[in-house]
């Protein structure tokens, strides 16, 4: 058992200041730009809507597993050898998943499985037998424990199944880990947590946050990069076509980082309850970066054939992305200033409707009517962020 003296040394230090994202998080982080890949790369194979179900299944999963971890390193210093130990651990079983996530529903799948229990509930059993009996997080990590081999049970039955049952199974394992959190882990006999109680950083909680969406957008550019460089011939279509792709990411970065990064490590630092603010702001990147994934997905679609005219599926799928990054976008906001944007909703409407004359559009043209809606909502939403902080500063 740990002595208090080396439980205080395992906290993160709170000062006042913005902790810092330490190398081990970022060197975490490598796997998950593998495991976004992995994703993009499986939706692209398989468009049809089973593929698409069993995606997004797998993207809640590599979600939770990051969503969880960074959790306990808000908490627990990665500077200390058992938090460090414990990152390179489930850094390590998250490399098996990523690996495995193209046959998770299929010859790979207790591969998959194997390594996502023991990066769930292996990480939390580790939290709660350092921690001992008497820390004020104990209980709250006995109460994750339970729910997690909860859903590892299921995640097993789910594995021992096959085709629709799978699904169903897997899709009950997500959303057992991912509503348990909103109910402060209530179990029968064990009580519940109170989001007051989860005492967190704000800033390092954005900034990982932040980090993924950098990740995701990485993964769009290195996509990007390849399809251009596997490219037999340069052609116009071929170069026109990454530069649609390359100022879509711009766009997104543009849309998420130039209008309201600072505000909203504000908006977790300055909220009376903390620990709920920060519960919803990874609730919400969940949406926000799988409409990052979907957008890599349409833009290897485009860079693979940009002189091909688009197919109502295609059309659906290079438009969709960004209508999901938008609609997360706008919650996203509504929680850091209040209020939905108008430009967002504009945006998604008008990418939407796009999709009616993409039929007789090529790839190429196709990937450049969305960049172009994308490009105009950003420099909206930036001349009204503009307005928004000229009027913040007069109060």
């Amino acid at each position: 058992m740990t002595d208090k003296i080396g439980l205080n040394a395992l906290l993160r230090q709170r000062d006042g200041h913005h902790a810092r994202v330490t190398w081990e998080e970022l060197f975490f982080d490598l796997v998950y730009v593998f495991a976004v890949t992995q994703l993009s790369h499986t939706l692209l194979h398989d468009l049809s809507a089973s593929g698409m179900l069993q995606t997004l299944i797998l993207w809640f999963a590599v979600w939770l597993g990051w969503q969880y971890t960074c959790w306990v390193t808000n908490w627990f210093s990665p500077d200390t050898p058992q938090i460090r130990a414990l990152l390179f651990g489930v850094m390590a079983a998250a490399l098996v998943m990523a690996a495995a996530l193209p046959e998770a529903f299929g010859e790979r799948v207790w591969f998959f499985v194997i390594a996502y229990i023991i990066i769930q509930v292996g990480r939390t059993a580790w939290i709660v037998c350092i921690l001992g009996p008497q820390h004020a997080l104990t209980a709250n990590y006995r109460r994750m424990r339970v729910w997690l081999v909860i859903s590892a049970l299921i995640w097993c039955a789910g594995a021992l199944s096959s085709g629709g049952l799978r699904t169903a199974l897997w899709a009950l394992a997500v959303l057992c880990e991912y509503l348990s959190p909103m109910t402060g882990f209530a179990f029968p006999g064990m009580g519940r947590s109170a989001t007051r109680d989860w005492t967190i950083e704000g800033a390092h909680l954005t900034e990982r946050c932040q980090l993924f969406v950098i990740v995701a957008l990485g993964e769009t550019l290195l996509a990007t990069g390849g399809s251009l460089a596997e490219s037999e011939a340069w052609t116009f279509p071929v170069l026109s076509a990454m530069c649609a792709t390359f100022l879509s990411a711009l766009a997104v970065w543009w849309l998420y980082f130039g209008t309201s990064g600072e505000q909203a490590t504000q908006a977790i630092t300055h909220s009376p309850d903390p620990g709920r603010m920060g519960a919803r702001f990874h609730y919400i990147h969940v949406i926000l970066v799988g409409g990052i994934i979907v957008m890599a997905v349409g833009n290897d679609l485009i860079q693979e054939g940009p002189e091909h005219h688009v197919t109502l599926l295609h059309g659906a799928v290079i438009s969709a992305g960004s209508v999901i990054f938008l609609v997360g976008s706008a919650i996203y906001k509504r929680v850091v200033y209040g209020a939905i944007p108008i430009t967002h909703i504009l945006g998604a409407l008008a990418l939407c409707l796009a999709v009616a004359l993409m039929p007789v559009l090529t790839l190429e043209q196709a990937g450049w009517l969305t960049t172009l809606i994308m490009l105009i909502t950003a420099l909206a939403e930036s001349r009204v962020h503009q307005r928004r902080m000229i009027k913040m500063k007069g109060v």
